[in-house]
């Protein structure tokens, strides 16, 4: 923890640059200038490190990655505006047409689109797989195969994959590894560690902490980062504001503590919802009757503060059920300080999901940082108006 501490507190905190400041400044500007040619020069040179122009570089935005990367122990990161966009970056980099990539089963949505929809286009072709199991993703490969990309737990339902048998697969067969690493965060989980070539995160959750910001980081070695800075980011421009990075930043200062509250926390609500008949099934890794149970202490340090339940209710009563909830707030996302619910009813009918398998009775759980009697009593309420 005393290496965590350092990370957030201290790392690249130069305040000797900056009056001293206790906090560090926004550079919000787009641009940077020089005196002279040869320094403008240099600058052109050097851009990913050097702050030239805010597409490239930044002092706010760098110490973010520099953060972000001492907390994954990787030797470098990049942050972008949306963790679609780090995800993005992080593929299309090392893919190109005739390709072949094997992912994850039920992976994000807008993965899921990227690799099925986007890429298809030109032609990247994806076998998706049941991660439950390493072999699936070997027995997937085929000879133009060069990326596996992990979502360890997964969206919704909350599979989790052997990173190290996967990591083990990739390197046999020359393939490159991506894990979204979003639920867990580097705190609870370093999949580079692991052997893990790129990890990404949607910062707009716990990184950020606070619901009032979007974006997103990628991590991987100094030649993967050099390599993508120097295409798809630079060129795609999927960048990152100077004050959303310094509202991320903010939020890494707390990171510890909220996450350890949000685990104390859903470990409660967790135990009562499993007491409760109109509940069919829970989906959460640190649930000690879960069959990844063992894999999910051995991976994550602690449990995150996101489940699903599977009710026992027709449409009508899961609709119900939902609608009666007054300390969940519905909504997407997650992270935050405010707990929330994400109803798959909600999916169907609706155009940028109209083809999903999940059932209309499944709702997704993320506890902010209520007091977990608050929440269960708001739980209390809805379960007794459908019974």
């Amino acid at each position: 923890m005393s290496d965590i501490s350092f990370i957030l507190n201290e790392l690249g905190e130069e305040r000797q640059q900056y009056y001293q400041a206790t906090v560090p400044p926004i550079f919000q500007t787009s641009n940077f200038v020089f005196r002279n040619v040869e320094m403008m020069r240099n600058a052109l040179k050097n851009e990913s490190s050097t702050p030239f122009y805010t597409r490239g570089n930044n002092p706010t935005i760098d110490l973010l990655n520099k953060k972000m990367a001492a907390l994954e122990q990787a030797e470098a990161a990049l942050s972008f505006g949306s963790g679609s966009a780090a995800v993005a970056a992080a593929v299309m980099n090392n893919v190109q047409a005739g390709d072949h990539v094997v992912c994850v089963q039920k992976p994000y949505s807008w993965t899921y689109k990227l690799l099925a929809v986007l890429l298809a286009k030109f032609g990247v072709q994806v076998t998706f797989v049941d991660g439950t199991k390493a072999r699936n993703f070997e027995k997937a490969i085929q000879p133009n195969t060069k990326l596996l990309f992990l979502e360890s737990p997964n969206s919704f339902t909350f599979e989790l994959q052997d990173i190290a048998a996967v990591v083990k697969i990739a390197k046999k067969h020359n393939c490159l590894t991506i894990i979204d690493n979003s639920y867990a965060t580097p705190l609870n989980q370093t999949p580079i560690t692991m052997g893990i070539d790129m990890t990404v995160h949607s910062a707009t959750k716990y990184i950020c902490g606070h619901s009032d910001a979007v974006g997103g980081v990628l991590c991987s070695s100094q030649a993967m980062i050099d390599k993508i800075f120097a295409g798809e980011f630079m060129t795609l421009g999927g960048i990152i504001s100077p004050f959303n990075a310094w509202l991320l930043l903010r939020g890494l200062r707390t990171l510890p503590i909220r996450l350890k509250r949000v685990a104390k926390t859903t470990k409660k609500v967790v135990k009562f919802l499993k007491d409760q008949d109109l509940v069919e099934k829970i989906y959460y890794p640190h649930d000690k009757k879960n069959p990844q149970y063992d894999l999910a202490k051995k991976q994550m340090k602690q449990g995150g503060g996101q489940f699903s339940i599977l009710l026992k209710a027709d449409l009508a009563q899961t609709e119900k059920f939902c609608n009666s909830l007054s300390r969940f707030l519905m909504g997407a996302s997650w992270g935050g300080y405010e707990s929330l619910i994400f109803p798959a009813c909600a999916l169907y009918d609706s155009a940028n999901y109209a083809n999903t398998t999940l059932p209309y009775n499944i709702i997704r759980f993320y506890i902010g940082l209520e007091d977990a009697d608050l929440l269960i009593a708001d739980l209390k309420q809805a379960f007794a108006l459908i019974e």
